[in-house]
């Protein structure tokens, strides 16, 4: 039976539910899913200001809270003040904003008017035969609007917990809400992404996904180094004799990356995951070992994961845009190329010839692994095109004489290493603050620690934020061929300036903006991640048919 049509258990056999829910359900039962089952919370600006205001009415004697609970009503909350007036209970809320227009007086909005009911009904329960008022003061145009605790807002307030309880017991995200002004104001409308869906449809919308995060991703490369914690702050100490320790207000980071030899304290750890802050470890050479943190992992999102990608159409169907957006990507970098001989050039355009004729097979490709022969076929052409796009005035010691790895034998591919790693735990951090299981994917099979979800994910961005910024680097004679790296008879690895420069390198192109080819806003290539596995997901949860339908230009 499917869990939106079961009746809801009585209060006592499940947890109450929060007061403050219940005006997130009246203004938007998405929204309500998303913070109360999915546990998604985003605090924006506005939210900032509504704390900061109660802190103001706290301190000026103004706010006197109450917090209730009732097993019967199966409710819980915190009412902002109770006072006694004329032999009634009065129940206090206060909000920043405007009241609701009314046809003869102003009124308060519905999910104010829900919030503030189901308050006065815990303290109803709390102060038997007492009679209960509701006030709303709205502070932008210093009102006060109010109403008793009749019959109506009692029915309304039981209808409101029932439908929670369905809601809350379901594994079926609802819909996003027709509304579409409320979208605009909604502090999750980057997780929700109302607006690609609605595009979905064929309407244009405006952009409500942040184009940047402003937040640093603190690198941390100097084998020895400490990372503690004091506060609300990372403390990065070097070792002795290398510096002074730096300071980083942990609001400040979006993620902490080890690289080698690096000791995080188990209170840092604790600081990283309460503030939902992924953390990171790389080996010394430059190989992806995993990370934690950085986001919930909500049991409804993973099951609703399980349920879409264990279909294997829904696999193929994914994995045919996938292979196609990452061939078109090359194809396109290869495009760009204007240097060489006419020998160069004619290599160039036969490799140019061969993929083109490769794409329009990815849409008819009959199973997983023809798409993977197609994928081949295309990275034989791509990568043995790409040592033309260097100058000739490139280093020899620098050029590209096909791909390896593991450990890398030359210079170029232990840059392009390293980059693919910092990629890929981008793509996975990506994965978790959306709540998604990267070890369930929809084209890689599993190998080693890698999650195939991760690896599917980074072939979209393996030519933008690695080979684009490398061969361009190369280009500017940027790099060192003997202060940059460490060579050896059996590898060759990045020094330590040299792993410096490619972290800078990588975190500088992630900051570049530029604007999306189908939704029509800009974004930096950093957020572009999040996006594609928040589209990723909407496969399952939403209006399909958006993941993987970015190009380069």
């Amino acid at each position: 039976m499917h869990p939106e049509s079961t009746s809801p258990k009585p209060a006592g056999h499940e947890s109450p539910i929060r007061i403050h829910a219940l005006h997130a359900l009246a203004y938007c039962e998405r929204l309500f899913y998303l913070e109360e089952v999915e546990e998604v919370r985003v605090a924006d600006a506005a939210v900032f200001a509504g704390r900061r205001l109660h802190v103001q009415l706290q301190e000026e004697g103004e706010r006197v809270e109450l917090e209730l609970s009732s097993e019967a009503l199966g409710l819980h909350g915190k009412v902002d003040a109770v006072r006694t007036r004329d032999g009634v209970l009065v129940v206090h809320e206060h909000k920043r904003g405007r009241h609701a227009p009314g046809k003869d007086a102003p009124e308060a909005w519905p999910s104010d008017r829900l919030q503030a009911g189901a308050y006065a009904l815990l303290v109803a329960e709390r102060f038997p035969g007492v009679p209960v008022e509701c006030r709303v003061r709205y502070h932008q145009t210093d009102t006060t609007v109010r109403f008793p605790l009749d019959a109506a807002l009692r029915q309304q307030v039981e209808a409101a917990v029932a439908r929670a309880r369905l809601l809350r017991a379901s594994t079926e995200r609802p819909p996003v809400t027709a509304e579409e002004r409320k979208c605009a104001r909604c502090s999750l409308a980057p997780v929700c992404l109302p607006e690609e869906e609605r595009l979905a449809d064929g309407e244009a919308r405006p952009r409500l996904f942040p184009e940047d995060d402003v937040r640093q991703v603190l690198h941390v490369t100097v084998a020895g180094t400490r990372v503690g914690r004091a506060a609300e702050q990372l403390v990065v100490t070097p070792p002795e004799g290398e510096g002074e320790p730096a300071r980083l207000p942990v609001r400040t980071v979006s993620a902490l990356i080890a690289h080698g030899a690096v000791q995080v304290s188990a209170q840092a750890l604790a600081l990283c995951v309460e503030n939902d802050l992924g953390v990171h470890w790389f080996t010394a050479g430059g190989r992806y070992l995993g990370g934690l943190g950085g986001g919930p992992g909500n049991v409804q999102r993973r099951l609703r994961q399980f349920e879409a990608l264990r279909q294997p159409d829904v696999c193929l169907g994914l994995a045919r845009r996938l292979v196609a957006a990452k061939l078109e990507g090359q194809l396109r970098f290869l495009l760009r190329a204007s240097r060489g001989d006419a020998a160069a050039r004619d290599v160039l355009a036969a490799a140019v010839r061969d993929m083109r004729a490769l794409l329009p097979q990815c849409a008819q490709a009959p199973s997983l692994d023809s798409l993977r022969g197609l994928e081949g076929a295309g990275a034989a052409r791509y990568f043995g095109a790409l040592p033309y796009l260097l100058g000739e005035e490139v280093d020899p010691r620098l050029r590209f004489d096909g791909r390896n790895r593991r450990p890398p034998r030359d210079r170029f591919n232990a840059v392009l290493g390293f980059l693919y790693g910092l990629v890929h735990r981008e793509v996975e951090a990506a994965i978790r603050a959306v709540g998604l299981d990267a070890a369930f994917g929809f084209y890689h099979q599993p190998r080693g620690s890698a999650g195939p979800l991760g690896l599917d994910l980074m072939e979209q961005f393996r030519v933008p934020l690695a080979d684009m910024p490398l061969v361009a680097s190369l280009n500017r004679k940027a790099w060192d061929a003997e202060a940059d790296f460490e060579v050896t008879s059996e590898h060759v690895w990045l020094s330590r300036a040299g792993r410096a420069k490619a972290i800078e390198l990588y975190e500088r192109r992630k900051r570049e903006t530029w604007k999306h080819n189908v939704l029509g806003y800009s974004l930096s290539y950093a957020r572009l991640v999040e996006l594609e596995a928040r589209l990723l997901e909407k496969e399952w949860t939403g209006k399909p048919g958006l993941f993987a339908t970015f190009r380069l230009r």
